[in-house]
C-alpha cells in the first residue's frame, strides 16, 4: 500500500470482482447492507452501539454496487447498515481502527 492511492484501487477493483463472483451478496451491498468483506466494516449482526470500519472497506463496497471509486483518503464517512440498522464510521485513522479492535478484545 505504497501508492498515492493507499491501495483503495485495487480494494475497488476486488469489490467489482467479487460482484461477478457473487451476486447475492452485490444485491445486497446495492440494497445498503454492509456486509461483511475482507475489510473491517461489515456489520454481520446488530449490536449496540456503532463501529468503525476502514476505508479500503467502503472501496470494496463501492466496487461491489457497481459505483465509482469515490474515498477521500482525508474525510470520514459515516454509513448506517440497512439490515442490522448499526452505523459504522469509515476511517483511514489507523489508531481509531485499531483502538477499537483492542477494545473488543
Amino acid at each position: 500500500m505504497e501508492g498515492k492511492d493507499k491501495g483503495l484501487i485495487a480494494s475497488w477493483l476486488r469489490g467489482i470482482e467479487k460482484a461477478k463472483e457473487e451476486p447475492a451478496l452485490a444485491a445486497k451491498a446495492r440494497a445498503g447492507e454492509l456486509p461483511p468483506l475482507p475489510w473491517k466494516g461489515g456489520v454481520e449482526r446488530a449490536i449496540k452501539g456503532s463501529k468503525i470500519g476502514a476505508l479500503h472497506y467502503l472501496a470494496a463496497w463501492q466496487g461491489l454496487r457497481g459505483e465509482d471509486l469515490d474515498v477521500d483518503m482525508n474525510d470520514e464517512v459515516s454509513m448506517t447498515c440497512t439490515r442490522t440498522q448499526v452505523t459504522v464510521l469509515f476511517t483511514g485513522d489507523l489508531k481509531k481502527l485499531l483502538a477499537e479492535t483492542d477494545s473488543t478484545k
